[in-house]
């Protein structure tokens, strides 16, 4: 099954740390080669530069794959988008799969994928100038050559009832006394953080969903109260640095 990406973004967050987000397409329809809506393009924008996320339009809405196929095809998505970002970057590396957190065979950078569920509708449309079924997820990969690094892609809402069971005491008490909206939307962002911080230390996910970030809430409600620009927060208790970038619903822990 032919598979592409589109709407391909790379960042540099540090001196030789970089994050790449993209769409993967899989078309299933024989007859194409090339659907009208494929854009690819390069957009490196430096870490402290508020400028927004662009979007290209948008891949039609179609059926998507069955689960087990969707998995792969995120796989291959994710593999693809790293080779794009190391082609770009002119780093010539393969990627050391044997043990986790994944790093480059040679270049010894770190690497660390994520990617959101795909769009399920139905298609009406059977002529042969469309295609008839489609992934359309957002990837991403973040590359840091100094230590581990963390992402997680969520296009989702956390629900509060679910952060509950989770959630150190503390968060949840801080977290209780803010409006809903602001309850809900950082609920969100902590979420993310323990997801790339799982990754970075290799945290069962119980562990990692249950250590206490209660002292970074107080910087995210700036995230929430803005949420159109890239945005970095410093974590002094572990020294890494975790960047939201609202509008591509991602957060790094690098």
């Amino acid at each position: 099954m032919p598979l592409y990406l589109t709407q391909t973004h790379i960042v540099r967050l540090g001196p030789a740390t970089w994050c790449a987000t993209a769409r993967v397409n899989a078309l299933a329809h024989k007859h194409i080669d090339e659907p009208p809506y494929l854009s690819k393009y390069d957009l490196i924008i430096p870490m402290d530069d508020t400028q927004q996320w662009q979007y290209c339009r948008e891949a039609a809405d179609i059926s998507a794959p069955d689960r087990a196929q969707q998995r792969q095809l995120q796989r291959q998505g994710v593999r693809l988008l790293l080779q794009q970002l190391l082609t770009k970057l002119q780093i010539d590396d393969t990627l050391n799969e044997s043990a986790f957190p994944y790093q480059l065979a040679r270049s010894k950078y770190y690497v660390c994928f994520s990617h959101t569920g795909a769009k399920n509708t139905d298609d009406t449309d059977n002529s042969n100038t469309q295609p008839t079924s489609c992934l359309d997820n957002q990837v991403a990969v973040i590359l840091s050559q100094h230590r581990p690094a963390g992402i997680d892609v969520e296009a989702n809402e956390v629900a509060w009832q679910v952060a509950r069971r989770f959630y150190a005491d503390k968060e949840k008490a801080v977290l209780q006394r803010l409006p809903a909206w602001q309850r809900d939307a950082i609920a969100k962002r902590l979420w993310q953080i323990k997801e790339s911080y799982i990754k970075v230390y290799q945290y069962t996910l119980a562990q990692g969903l249950g250590i206490d970030y209660a002292y970074l809430i107080e910087d995210l409600i700036d995230s929430v109260i803005d949420d159109h620009h890239l945005m970095t927060v410093m974590d002094k208790k572990t020294g890494y640095r975790i960047t939201i970038i609202p509008r591509q619903h991602i957060v790094l822990v690098f």
